[in-house]
């Protein structure tokens, strides 16, 4: 059933309509699949829940962007596809949880200008260096969309499983409570030792292994 959300932070909110919900079976477990309209891009996202997230209590949870070479293509140039299945594989551990998975490819530049970088990447630049000499910034992505569905589906709190401070602090304004930051510790290779590097030490992202909760991929 098609249905327009409401948020009650309209300054933090953009137009979404929920559209259906279906099963989805995994390896992990059977989520439930939520699909959401984005009014004024197009863009359709889509949210994974597993148990009772609306009963008030502080959900495990993952804001993921969508990372084709990494999701789905088995890219090690990043630790996407690694953080994503660690993800899952930990909300099912749970019994309890909720996956975002937000269409905003590459840092929110897209799939093509995303090659345009990883080209610039293959001649020497950093993964910072790469969208900027494209004219665009280190980091182009907007999570407004996620507080309308997260109202959507009830949830009040989560425990964000995310190494990007960037991210709570997105979140936390807009009028999401982070209840807890739960370290995603996972995909290190030798291809993506510079970018992730690169994220620590350009865009903030908490990439040490000291932490305590932090989630394995097993």
């Amino acid at each position: 059933m098609t249905a327009f959300v409401k948020s009650r932070n309209q300054e933090h909110t953009v137009p979404v309509v929920f559209v259906a919900a279906s099963k989805l079976p995994t390896p992990f477990a059977t989520f439930t699949m939520n699909g959401f309209l984005e009014e004024a891009t197009g863009r359709e996202h889509v949210v994974l829940s597993l148990g009772d997230i609306a009963d008030g209590a502080p959900v495990l949870g993952r804001v993921h962007s969508e990372c084709l070479t990494g999701d789905a293509l088995f890219s090690q140039r990043c630790d996407c596809g690694s953080q994503l299945e660690a993800a899952l594989r930990a909300i099912a551990r749970e019994g309890r949880g909720v996956l975002l998975y937000l269409r905003q490819e590459g840092r929110g530049i897209g799939l093509m200008n995303k090659i345009r970088a990883y080209e610039l990447q293959d001649g020497g630049a950093d993964t910072v260096e790469a969208n900027e000499r494209l004219g665009f910034a280190a980091d182009q992505r907007d999570y407004a969309i996620c507080l309308p569905m997260l109202e959507h589906l009830g949830v009040k709190s989560l425990r964000l499983m995310t190494n990007n401070p960037r991210k709570v602090k997105a979140l936390t304004e807009m009028g999401i409570t982070v209840a807890e930051r739960v370290p995603l510790h996972t995909g290190h290779n030798p291809h993506n030792k510079l970018y992730l590097a690169t994220k620590a030490s350009k865009l903030d992202h908490m990439m040490g292994n000291e932490h305590q909760g932090e989630v394995d991929r097993a």
